[in-house]
């Protein structure tokens, strides 16, 4: 990698933050932050300093943390060699999510809003930058509005133009398509973006037998539970795995019944904000890695 692209990323992560939007490191030709780096919602800056120090060290692809500042990006992705729709969206003249987003915005009476910020992403895709609305937290979605759609709002990123990545499924760069300030969010929009209601959460008994163990394992629950509560944006997934790993360990030892405690872990998840089947999938993910390591308790 030449010191001139290393230069031109950091000239990148400068032009985004002097646009009041925080940036972060991804990992060098990747659009994941580097290993270790966590938070990265939370340590988004706008600091020229902090940046120069950052790229300094590596010529790391820059990562725009769109929450913090105040974006909505909608990305538009395009089939993989292959990829058909699903029936939903086989209908004539749909092709990609560029398609399938102005279908959407038809049918939701909203103009159609190119005149924005738009970035080509490595694969032929469409970043559409626009500004969120002051008054409403709107999460990050993966293909929820539609197919080959997903937005990027908190609890999300985009990688920012000037980045190139080299995945397996594709290399290129990340660059401006149309150079032009975001535009606001069709009002008409919001809706479709706005998180489900979350569902009431059912009262779930947890059966632990009456032992010297007790105690323990009623307080080893609660203080997993207690942590992925407390939880904050951009710490959720991690949360969630983390106590299901944790827990994941006395189920498998059998200390503590599996369907109880998942049903648990399962509506922490939602209540933080995932969809329902991100927090099945990384509940099941963080119970099998849990199931590798089983804790049996000693007899009394």
């Amino acid at each position: 990698m030449s010191n001139r692209h290393t230069a031109n990323l950091a000239r990148s992560a400068l032009a985004a933050a002097a646009r009041g939007w925080p940036v972060f490191p991804l990992a060098v030709g990747d659009k994941a932050p580097p290993r270790g780096f966590t938070t990265w919602e939370a340590r988004a800056t706008l600091d020229p300093d902090r940046i120069r120090a950052w790229w300094q060290r590596a010529p790391y692809n820059v990562g725009i943390a769109t929450g913090p500042a105040g974006l909505i990006v909608i990305d538009l992705d395009v089939p993989k060699p292959g990829q058909r729709p699903p029936q939903e969206w086989d209908l004539p003249g749909v092709c990609d999510g560029a398609d399938v987003f102005a279908l959407l915005c038809q049918r939701a009476g909203a103009p159609l809003e190119m005149e924005t910020l738009q970035v080509r992403t490595r694969r032929g895709g469409l970043h559409l930058y626009y500004t969120a609305p002051p008054s409403i937290r709107l999460p990050s979605t993966n293909g929820s509005l539609g197919w080959l759609i997903d937005t990027r709002a908190w609890g999300g990123y985009v990688v920012a133009p000037g980045s190139f990545v080299t995945l397996p499924d594709g290399a290129g760069p990340y660059t401006v398509q149309h150079t032009t300030a975001p535009a606001t969010l069709p009002p008409a929009l919001f809706k479709p973006l706005q998180p489900a209601p979350i569902p009431a959460k059912r009262p779930v008994d947890v059966p632990i037998p009456d032992s010297h163990h007790s105690a323990y394992l009623r307080a080893a629950l609660n203080r997993e539970l207690a942590h992925l509560a407390a939880a904050q944006d951009g710490q959720r997934n991690r949360a969630v795995f983390g106590a299901a790993a944790a827990l994941g360990e006395l189920i498998a030892g059998g200390a503590l019944p599996e369907q109880q405690v998942k049903e648990l872990l399962e509506q922490g998840g939602v209540a933080l904000g995932l969809s329902r089947g991100e927090a099945v999938r990384t509940v099941a993910s963080g119970l099998r890695h849990g199931a590798r390591r089983p804790r049996r308790l000693a007899a009394a």
